[in-house]
């Protein structure tokens, strides 16, 4: 007890302060003095050295005090943690990521909230370079601080494209991508035994992500497709990037498959029929197959990522 007294003193007695409170916590029930007897102690030996007063309300000063196994925890300030559940007691999800701002972001909430998250990149190459799938890595390499591992698919989208940029319509490119996207992402979900499908979507925050285009865009799959974001603007998504560390790779330049053969005025209202209407004349099916058949599967931990720095 002598030792919590002159450590608890030891880390007050540099701060000036008329009122304090003493709270402790006593995580193991084999040190010989109860929570109630540690307060009692520790607060009469520092009301002695310092002169001022207990106030169990309205502290100036709190000093916390947990017991732990063989150690004693001896503390004036606590900073909030992220919060949540533990990684995987919420389930497995898949999410699809861009090399942008927004997705990592959507797949911090998820794990937040106790979700497996794996992941599927989808990139142009040869039709670009492979900026967005280093991007891509390093980006879930950091998310792995949170999730302590996690999976990526690098899924080769450039023949699907072709198909869609040759046969369809040129306003409703992007719609048709992101439904080929979610159907691919589908089957590695049930792949992987997930339950739900992940974006980044933000209302109106691109052409593709309006009312009407999100809702033709769910419709390719049958799986439900979750949107963290939905209600977020870009400042909130920025803050929390910067907040966990994603924001400074997602700004790096890259060639981004879905801003590939982008109409400079993109359907911004679809329509279900016309949409499937298109899809009915496209004769993709090889190239998806294909593209599930070329997917690098990368496997990171934490573990990993610690050795790459040391």
């Amino acid at each position: 007890m002598e030792n919590l007294e002159v450590n608890a003193w030891g880390l007050m007695e540099g701060y000036s302060f008329k009122s304090f409170r003493i709270e402790a916590r006593r995580g193991d029930k084999t040190f010989p003095h109860t929570s109630v007897e540690i307060n009692q102690r520790v607060g009469a030996y520092v009301k002695q050295q310092s002169g001022a007063r207990v106030d169990l309300e309205r502290a100036q000063m709190t000093c916390w005090i947990e017991i732990v196994e063989k150690y004693a925890l001896i503390y004036l300030e606590r900073l909030p943690g992220p919060g949540g559940l533990p990684v995987g007691t919420s389930g497995k999800v898949v999410v699809l990521l861009s090399g942008g701002i927004d997705s990592p972001v959507a797949a911090w909430k998820m794990i937040k909230r106790g979700c497996t998250a794996v992941f599927v990149h989808f990139h142009s190459f040869p039709y670009t370079n492979k900026e967005s799938q280093e991007k891509a890595k390093q980006i879930v390499q950091l998310l792995c601080h949170y999730a302590l591992q996690a999976k990526i698919y690098l899924v080769p989208f450039a023949e699907v494209q072709r198909h869609i940029m040759v046969d369809t319509p040129l306003d409703t490119r992007v719609i048709l991508y992101r439904r080929y996207m979610l159907r691919l992402a589908e089957q590695i979900a049930r792949r992987e035994k997930a339950r739900v499908l992940v974006t980044g979507d933000s209302v109106g925050q691109v052409a593709s992500q309006t009312i009407e285009n999100i809702d033709v865009i769910s419709r390719a799959v049958s799986m439900p497709t979750l949107r963290p974001l939905i209600g977020d603007d870009k400042i909130e998504i920025i803050e929390i990037a910067r907040q966990i560390g994603t924001y400074e790779i997602s700004i790096q330049p890259d060639q981004d498959c879905c801003s590939l053969f982008v109409p400079k005025h993109p359907e911004t209202k679809a329509n279900l029929a016309e949409i499937e209407k298109s899809e009915a004349q496209l004769n993709v099916g090889d190239a998806m197959n294909a593209a599930m058949e070329s997917a690098e599967v990368l496997s990171l931990s934490l573990e990993r990522v610690a050795r790459s720095a040391g």
